[in-house]
């Protein structure tokens, strides 16, 4: 084994992953409120005097090395810190929220559209209403519904990228009899490279609009905090709320290809699974989704299975 190859994992989160989910949007939130702080916001601390971005520049032109260095490190500390939180950022923007909160206002919501869907999916029963545009809506209406909302009806979650990803989780490896939920850390573990690079490019981009979301919500509040008493001014606080809603819905279409990737690689490499657990691959799809469902209840329930090993000889 080469040993030098031990660190590209942690090389690669830094210079890659790390920048582009934690260090960069932080960097952007930093800039935006130091330039509102530097042109004299909030200005009740600055005698009431109007905002003046021109002396922002100046304070910006005027910084030493050392100062930059100070803000750099500042910067990175405070993207570190946040970075263990990612997942807690991205469960919330999938609606896992107290129902005092609006989860099930929510879930209303998305039930109802999901319902629209369904409906547009729907062919009409006369066969002579049928033309060949019709019937390829519905089939667009149906693919975009199995992608973007689960199939029972109790797992609607309450925003649209919860239900992505809900979906995902609903659909991939279920023709197999696989719980996505159990089986995929699994499975994840065999993938080839190549599929393994897909889900990792797709799921690095899911984490960045979903970062980004989060911060350019916190953008928000904090301009509105410092330009309340600033007139006209507070009309920049829309700058970041404008970037909060076109990352959140790019991050529920990168849900939606990540979900595609997921369940590509359960399709390709579920069998590679069963070859690293030694279990005989199955000779027919009744008793592959037989298997692959007691594997599930033992990971899931701690049931036990029964059978042989694969052994090689």
């Amino acid at each position: 084994m080469d040993l030098s190859a031990a660190n590209k994992p942690l090389d690669g989160m830094i210079s890659g992953r790390f920048f582009l989910i934690g260090y960069l949007p932080t960097y952007a939130a930093a800039v935006f409120v130091l330039i509102l702080v530097w042109a004299g916001a909030p200005t009740w601390l600055h005698d009431g005097h109007a905002l003046s971005f021109a002396r922002a520049w100046q304070t910006a032109r005027g910084l030493g090395v050392g100062e930059i260095v100070i803000l750099t490190v500042a910067v990175t500390v405070i993207a570190v810190l946040f970075a263990p939180l990612q997942l807690a950022m991205m469960r919330v923007l999938e609606g896992n929220w107290p129902t005092a909160l609006g989860a099930g206002v929510g879930r209303w919501i998305q039930r109802r559209r999901k319902r629209r869907m369904a409906a547009a999916a729907e062919l009409p029963i006369g066969r002579s209403q049928l033309t060949a545009d019709l019937v390829q809506r519905a089939g667009i209406a149906g693919a975009r519904l199995r992608r973007r909302y689960p199939q029972p009806h109790h797992l609607v979650r309450p925003t649209a990228l919860g239900n992505a990803l809900s979906a995902m989780e609903d659909t991939a490896g279920r023709e197999y009899g696989l719980d996505a939920i159990v089986a995929w850390p699994r499975l994840y573990a065999v993938l080839g490279d190549n599929v393994r690079a897909m889900v990792d490019d797709r799921r690095d981009v899911l984490d960045s609009a979903g970062r980004m979301t989060i911060t350019a919500g916190t953008m928000f509040l904090a301009a509105v905090v410092l330009l309340w008493d600033s007139a006209g001014w507070l009309a920049l606080a829309l700058v970041p709320a404008a970037i909060a809603a076109v990352a959140y819905a790019g991050a529920v279409a990168a849900a939606v290809a990540y979900g595609e990737a997921v369940n590509s690689a359960f399709d390709l490499h579920r069998f590679d699974l069963l070859d690293a657990l030694k279990m005989p691959q199955p000779r027919t799809r009744d008793e592959e989704r037989a298997v692959n469902r007691a594997l599930c209840d033992m990971w899931r329930q701690g049931v036990p299975m029964t059978g042989d090993y694969k052994v090689d000889r």
